[in-house]
């Protein structure tokens, strides 16, 4: 029995499952911290600041990371070394752009920045930007090995040290939000200083960056790019709207504790989305499209049929986690937006169920090289979100409502990505659930002996 488990334990699924579980854990309890830290105005500016953070790593990181992962998985030793080094080069140019970029916007248009919310954003992410840059690269590169043990000591002391400041912070310093960023910011230099020691950044191999290297990952970046933005524009997009509407930073923070669960949700889905990708690519490169089926079946479905349960217990027990991750604050009907923060809860409960099949199509037609197709499913959500949550916000006035189309747009990015995926490579939708039972069968049996 023990061997199995020890066995079981060594299986890169569930490594990175537990290294993105403890991550999202302390996301969890670091969210309760805060919002019990400050008021709904200045913990909405926290959300701010993360959101827009979140927002530009997505583009910063996407030029490289989905190119990046799909050729190291079926490069030489050479070959990986010339990725790995076009890969720090191409970022720390983006890096210096985007930090150029929001300081002169800031020095320009300083009155209209701190009247968006959106002040400590421009200040602080530039520098954010260079510190967090190492361990970023390691945690893509040990993705594209699988190391998925070196995955979670960086998950693990990145997530850890910043809970351990912010519970401090709550029981005795009980300092203002400023300095919360400043220890965010020295975190991050740490961590990437101990991947740099390690050498699992890859940036000794920055010399070996050629031209010929960078434009192939730029080339097939172009396109994962713009998806990778339009993805957290999905996520990002509501926050933004809400937060320039007239209901203001006190709803960012209202309409931030149902979003939590999506965070929730995005525990396993990222787990094994993170050992799903380099064998879809991998397989594709090899030109064996059974296989490549045979991953997405069983990916899609066995995550789906994860989440069924999950999202039940969800709308059930709303108040619950509303009143967990929130406090009694929340609770209610909000005086300033009319909203039940317990009812978009619910919503964004039915809204996971969706997100599996969503997301593996995607992933499938990157790893078969179609990214210009991802691209176009992410632009038509993209669309669908931001009229949708235009209309939901200076129409209906209802934060409601913005939730209810993050659902549509959420259904419509599973068929048209499904439509995609299915004429590339012809799917049969009966199987994503016959694959999908046999990944836990199979699990039991092996478990049991």
């Amino acid at each position: 029995m023990i061997k199995r488990i020890i066995h079981i334990a060594k299986e890169k699924n569930v490594q990175s499952l537990a290294g993105n579980m403890l991550t999202a854990g302390f996301g969890v309890l670091n969210f309760i911290i805060l919002t019990r830290s400050y008021d709904k105005e200045t913990f909405g500016e926290w959300i701010l600041y993360l959101t827009g953070a979140t927002f530009i790593e997505m583009f910063r990181f996407g030029i490289t990371r989905t190119g990046l992962i799909r050729f190291l998985s079926g490069a030489d030793k050479d070959e990986q070394k010339r990725l790995i080094g076009s890969n720090w080069q191409i970022g720390l140019v983006a890096s210096v752009i985007i930090a150029v970029l929001l300081w002169l916007i800031l020095f320009l248009f300083p009155d209209q920045v701190k009247q968006s919310g959106f002040y400590l954003f421009f200040k602080w992410y530039p520098i954010l930007a260079f510190l967090n840059l190492p361990f970023n690269n390691a945690l893509t590169i040990q993705q594209a090995k699988q190391y998925f043990g070196q995955i979670f000591i960086v998950k693990a002391l990145n997530s850890g040290l910043f809970f351990a400041g912010l519970a401090i912070n709550l029981f005795w310093l009980k300092m203002d939000l400023i300095y919360v960023i400043w220890f965010h910011l020295g975190i991050s230099a740490f961590i990437s200083f101990i991947t740099i020691l390690a050498g699992w950044d890859g940036l000794r191999y920055l010399p070996k960056a050629d031209k010929s290297t960078s434009r192939t990952i730029l080339n097939f970046g172009k396109y994962t790019t713009l998806t990778l933005i339009g993805t957290n524009l999905l996520r990002s997009a509501d926050t933004f709207i809400i937060a320039l509407s007239p209901l203001g930073t006190a709803a960012v923070a209202l309409y931030s504790i149902p979003m939590r669960l999506t965070e929730m949700l995005q525990i396993p889905l990222r787990s094994f989305v993170a050992t799903a990708f380099p064998k879809m690519s991998k397989a594709s490169i090899e030109n064996n499209l059974k296989m490549v089926r045979y991953y997405f079946y069983s990916y899609a479905g066995s995550i789906t049929i994860l989440f069924i349960p999950i999202a039940v217990f969800g709308f059930i027990f709303s108040d619950f986690f509303v009143l967990i991750l929130g406090g009694e604050q929340y609770i209610g009907i909000d005086p300033i937006t009319g909203a039940s923060t317990s009812n978009i809860f619910k919503v964004f409960a039915l809204y996971g169920i969706l997100l599996p099949i969503d997301r593996l199509t995607g992933v499938g037609l990157d790893s078969i090289n179609k990214p210009k197709k991802n691209f176009f499913k992410i632009i038509y959500m993209v669309l669908a979100n931001i009229i949708g949550d235009l209309i939901a916000v200076f129409v209906f006035k209802s934060i409601l409502a913005v939730a209810v189309v993050t659902v549509i747009f959420t259904l419509l990015g599973a068929l048209i990505g499904y439509r995609y995926l299915t004429k590339e490579i012809q799917l049969n939708p009966r199987l994503i659930w016959i694959e999908g039972w046999k990944v836990y069968s199979n699990k039991i049996k092996e478990f049991v002996g």
